[in-house]
């Protein structure tokens, strides 16, 4: 593993600091486009939006843009638009997954119901192309547009993986490069995009997006076995409980003994957290979690190196910085 840090020439405060001014105006433009004349809409998009969280894809698409060298206020929009569209699939994620907290919150359908989340989650996607069309580019039309789309395709990928313990390795990175780092991949692409980058730009920010997403995904895989309830802002186990074979119990099945690959085949087709000790138990026994690391790690690696088509700049070293806590973080 390369992945190795010396000394921290900036921290996530200093990042914070870094785009208080932007990310500011990004709250601006979030509260201004919530706006409805229908007060449940407003109540339930303030509620989920406003329930914390890491920020971190508008964040990129902010930091991008900055790393480029730009100098406007679209920018802003643009990561109002990418929070809106993330927000609307956490909305329908909760009402898929049938989930009753997140970010040590109820979840916004545990709240107002399974039907109020889709239809809110409708909206905002709604309002988040409205708001593209403000942009006034074709470019990132396409590019918001086709990354609904494959982010669609993931839930759907997703779906069909559920309670299917032959669920592979390749199959399940595919669905996280659809379902996760597609939205890290758009929001880091549009930054060259809206300095009108030329293609190799535009496609090393792309693939910084998708590697960091990918790596935050994994390391999010991780701390569903590692963690705690409370530090993670969710109930430990649900992956499992929901049926979905995420990368820890997929090499844990390829490396366990024939008892314990058929100890987290029924885990897996059954669900539930009747059997999640003796999961946990063959996690550890496996070294599954670090395994997982180890790729979330290689990931980050990778997405760093996607960053040398930037000029140096602090910009250029938060998202260096993002890598290095998308695998470090404990939450």
């Amino acid at each position: 593993m390369s992945f190795i840090i010396e000394e921290e020439k900036i921290t996530i405060n200093d990042i914070k600091q870094l785009t208080l001014k932007d990310m500011a105006a990004v709250d601006d433009v979030i509260r201004e486009r919530l706006n409805s004349d229908v007060v449940l809409v407003q109540q339930l998009g303030h509620y989920i939006i406003d329930a914390g969280g890491k920020r971190l894809r508008p964040l990129l698409a902010l930091l991008s843009a900055r790393a480029f060298g730009y100098e406007g206020e679209t920018h802003q929009l643009l990561a109002a638009i990418i929070e809106f569209i993330h927000t609307a699939t956490l909305l329908h994620d909760d009402v898929v997954d049938e989930s009753d907290l997140r970010r040590g919150n109820e979840t916004a359908n545990a709240l107002f119901g399974n039907a109020a989340s889709v239809l809110v989650g409708d909206f905002l996607y709604s309002r988040a192309f409205e708001m593209m069309v403000d942009v006034n580019d074709m470019r990132v039309m396409d590019i918001l547009a086709n990354t609904t789309n494959v982010i669609a395709e993931g839930e759907v990928m997703q779906l069909m993986n559920i309670h299917d313990a032959a669920t592979t390795e390749e199959r399940y990175i595919q669905v996280i490069h659809c379902k996760t780092a597609k939205l890290f991949e758009a929001a880091t692409r549009l930054g060259a995009v809206l300095c009108q980058r030329d293609e190799a730009e535009e496609i090393a920010m792309a693939n910084y997006g998708k590697h960091l997403g990918t790596a935050f995904q994994l390391i999010d895989d991780v701390l569903d076995y590692a963690s705690n309830s409370h530090d993670m802002g969710k109930n430990v186990g649900d992956d499992l409980a929901e049926g979905k074979p995420t990368l820890p119990l997929i090499y844990a099945m390829s490396h366990g003994s024939e008892a314990q690959k058929q100890l987290i085949k029924s885990a897996i087709e059954k669900g539930g957290y009747d059997l999640i000790d003796e999961v946990q138990s063959v996690i550890q026994d496996t070294g599954a979690l670090e395994y997982t690391e180890a790729i979330a790690i290689r990931e980050a690696d990778l997405a760093i190196q996607q960053l040398a088509v930037l000029p140096d700049s602090e910009y250029k070293r938060a998202l260096e910085m993002l890598a290095h806590f998308s695998v470090q973080r404990s939450n």
